[in-house]
């Protein structure tokens, strides 16, 4: 094994220390010294937002990845602290008053309840119809929307280095038992796959798996190399600790035993994926970060990126053609640019589908062929993963060439079907179908997908 840690030395490799890690929440927002400048009524506004929706920062993200001078208009600021207008107008007024009351932590405790309540915490079903059962019992920490693929939490990895404002899974950060999704049972993990033979992609997700020690990790993925596993092809992982906290690949305490685990996976024959997630090119711009991918793609993994097309982040093509061309060049292979989901603090970073399109194709255009292999822009709904084909004019009518990328029925990938033309919708539910049908053709079915599972 050791072998396999050592042979990235062919190339020139660049020292690096190791970093403390050293963390931010809303209750320290006071000591984060880069922002103690901005106008006071910014700070307050922080404040309140950071009542409502998880705000978790550290210092390599303050220090190295967000340009001071082009605050608040730079990405990467907007992707990890808090904006006003992530809350609605009268939810950010009832708790701003709240705070200038100087209102106990029982009352904001309560309103922040009330408001997420509002946000829909999870969204495409994903509490009540992705939940499986082994032995008649449900799975906490594990879902199944997917035939071939279970999403599982370990508990150990439900939080992130940092927190990015625009996250679908929000409500796991909260500190709402009754949000959250977690699993700290890897036998009943297993015993799950062991059932389900059809199943060949196992997503560890979070949070983010990466927060977790490698022995954590260890528990869960090694069984999976016994015979009886042989079914399960491929291990991904989900995770934005190549943007936010690069040194876990590399200068962390067991960085080399995290490595080596994905090395042995490897040589086990197993398919390992990093499912990184980046939303700007500025993510990827340091040596630390340069170092971390260079590390994972020597054992055999790969890297695959994703991520949402987000408002005051990276909604122009420039941005998007760029960091696709940079991912390409550090041997990242460009996935998924999904559409904002329909949660949280979606009024504040939504993008209208056709604006979506339109941005997808020109960043398209400025592409070469290696970095078209990002599919979008993709909405990550109830019934399944649709993709915006295209717009286009049909029979006098304008119309949304629409497909399933997946599905909860298979059967419904790949069949394009139409939806009139909106400027302004932004999600699948806003979308009517074309040419004067009363329903797209997969409704009547996911209504009785629906009721079998309520």
């Amino acid at each position: 094994m050791n072998s396999i840690v050592t042979f990235p030395n062919r190339i020139p490799v660049q020292e690096f220390e190791e970093r403390r890690f050293k963390v931010f929440t809303d209750r320290q927002l006071d000591k984060i010294e880069a922002i103690q400048d901005l106008p006071e009524e910014t700070l307050f506004e922080m404040k309140v937002v950071a009542s409502v929706l998880p705000f978790r920062v550290n210092e390599y993200v303050i220090n190295e990845l967000i340009n001071w001078d082009k605050v608040p208009n730079d990405p990467i600021y907007q992707l990890v602290f808090p904006q006003k207008g992530m809350l609605k107008d009268e939810h950010y007024e009832q708790m701003a008053q709240l705070h200038r009351d100087g209102a106990d932590k029982k009352d904001i405790q309560a309103l922040a309840k009330q408001i997420r309540d509002d946000l829909n915490p999870h969204p495409a079903g994903q509490m009540e119809m992705n939940m499986p059962e082994l032995d008649g019992e449900v799975l906490d920490g594990v879902q199944h929307k997917y035939r071939e693929t279970v999403l599982f939490f370990p508990a150990q990895g439900q939080t992130c280095h940092s927190y990015c404002t625009f996250c679908f899974r929000w409500a796991q950060f909260v500190g709402d038992k009754d949000l959250k999704m977690a699993s700290t049972e890897a036998e009943k993990l297993h015993g799950y796959l062991q059932e389900h033979t059809e199943v060949t992609d196992l997503l560890v997700t979070g949070g983010d798996p990466m927060v977790m020690k490698t022995k954590n990790l260890v528990q869960y993925l090694e069984p999976l190399l016994q015979p009886e596993f042989d079914h399960v092809q491929t291990i991904r992982i989900g995770t934005k600790a190549l943007t936010f906290w690069p040194y876990r690949f590399v200068t962390d305490k067991d960085a080399d035993e995290l490595i080596e685990l994905f090395a042995k996976l490897v040589d086990a024959g197993k398919h390992v994926a990093i499912m990184a997630h980046y939303n700007h090119w500025q993510e990827i711009t340091t040596d630390i970060a340069e170092e971390a991918i260079r590390r994972i793609r020597a054992t055999g993994a790969e890297i695959r990126a994703q991520g949402p097309l987000i408002k005051h982040v990276n909604d122009n093509a420039d941005d998007w053609a760029k960091l696709w061309k940079r991912e390409v060049k550090l041997g990242i292979i460009p996935y998924y640019m999904f559409v904002e989901r329909d949660t949280g603090a979606k009024n504040y970073f939504e993008v209208p589908l056709a604006e979506a399109y339109n941005i997808y194709r020109e960043a398209m255009k400025k592409v070469s062929g290696l970095a078209r292999t990002a599919r979008g822009p993709s909405m990550s709904a109830g019934p399944g993963k649709v993709e915006i084909q295209g717009i286009a004019e049909i029979q006098g009518e304008k119309v949304f060439v629409l497909r399933f990328l997946q599905g909860r029925n298979p059967d419904w990938v790949q069949r394009p079907f139409f939806a009139k033309y909106s400027e302004t919708a932004t999600w699948l539910h806003e979308l009517e179908p074309a040419f004067g049908e009363e329903k797209f053709f997969f409704e009547d079915e996911f209504e009785q997908m629906k009721k079998g599972n309520g």
